[in-house]
C-alpha cells in the first residue's frame, strides 16, 4: 500500500556545517497551506522513515484523527563517523550541528511551511545518540524547540548535569524510552555500554524536577529499531494528540 501523503526533498547549504545538508519532508495528505501545522524534525532521518514507518504512522493516525496536524521533517548522516560528531555531546560537530538546527532549519522551515512559529509547536526526535542530540538541543533552546521525544537516548555526565541544571524544563514536554535488556550496547568507538542504569538516573532527575514527562521502560527491550520501532504510535499519540 502507497503512502497517502506527499514527500519532498529540500536542500540546505549550511554556513555552520560547511556541507549541503538534505531534507526529507513528509506531509500528511489533507496538508493545505490553510492549515497551520506541527513539525517534527528527526535526526537519524532516513532509519526513522525506513524502519521507523513514520509516513505510514503519519498516514494512519491523521486518518484516525488521533495526531493533530503534523509534518515530519527528516535528516540523516553521511555515515556512523560523521554521526558520532555532530550528535556526540562531546562531537567535534556537535555545536555546528546545533547552531545548523537553531539558525538554519527553523528559519527554512518557517518560511517554507504554514507553522506555528512557536516552540510548542516544534519537535525534536532521535534514538540513541540522535535522542542525545534532540534533548541537549532542547535543553539549550527551551523556545525554539518545546517538545522532544528520545529513544534510548546516550546518556553520560555531561548529559545528567545539563538535566540538573537545566533552568526552563517547565517550557518542554519530554517523552522517553529505554528497553530493560539494553545493558551492553556496542558503541562506534568500540565500547560496550550498559544504557539502562545512566538512562534510570536521567528519569530520576526529570522525574522530580516537575516537567511534563513521559517515561517507559520497554520490557526485554534491546537497542535495535523492532522495538523503537514497535513503540512509535504511542510515542506520536503521546506528543502530537
Amino acid at each position: 500500500m502507497g503512502r497517502k501523503g506527499t514527500m519532498m526533498e529540500k536542500q540546505i547549504n549550511s554556513k555552520y556545517l560547511n556541507e549541503i545538508m538534505t531534507l526529507k519532508i513528509y506531509q500528511p495528505e489533507s496538508f493545505s497551506p490553510l492549515y497551520k501545522y506541527h513539525i517534527c524534525i528527526m535526526q537519524d532521518g532516513n532509519d526513522y522513515y525506513q524502519m521507523g514507518r513514520i509516513a505510514t504512522l503519519s498516514d494512519r493516525l491523521h486518518d484516525s484523527e488521533d495526531m493533530t496536524n503534523t509534518i515530519f521533517v527528516g535528516i540523516h548522516y553521511q555515515n556512523k563517523y560523521d554521526r558520532r560528531e555532530k550528535y556526540h555531546p562531546s562531537g567535534e560537530q556537535n555545536e555546528s550541528y546545533t547552531k545548523f538546527l537553531v539558525n538554519e532549519i527553523v528559519p527554512f522551515l518557517d518560511d517554507l511551511l504554514p507553522t506555528y512559529h512557536m516552540g510548542q509547536s516544534r519537535t525534536l526526535m532521535g534514538d540513541s545518540l540522535a535522542g542525545t542530540l534532540a534533548f541537549m538541543t532542547t535543553l539549550r533552546y527551551p523556545h525554539t524547540f518545546g517538545n522532544v521525544i528520545m529513544q534510548s537516548p546516550y546518556v553520560d555526565e555531561t548529559v545528567l548535569q545539563a538535566a540538573a541544571q537545566a533552568k526552563q524544563l517547565d517550557a518542554i514536554d519530554i517523552y522517553h524510552t529505554i528497553g530493560t535488556e539494553e545493558t551492553a550496547v556496542d558503541t562506534t568507538d568500540g565500547q560496550r555500554m550498559d544504557f539502562v542504569t545512566p538512562n534510570r538516573e536521567l528519569h530520576k532527575t526529570l522525574h522530580n524536577m516537575g516537567t511534563s514527562y513521559t517515561y517507559h521502560e520497554l520490557e526485554a527491550g534491546e537497542h535495535t529499531w523492532k522495538y523503537w520501532q514497535r513503540d512509535m504510535k504511542r510515542a506520536l499519540v503521546t506528543m502530537f494528540d
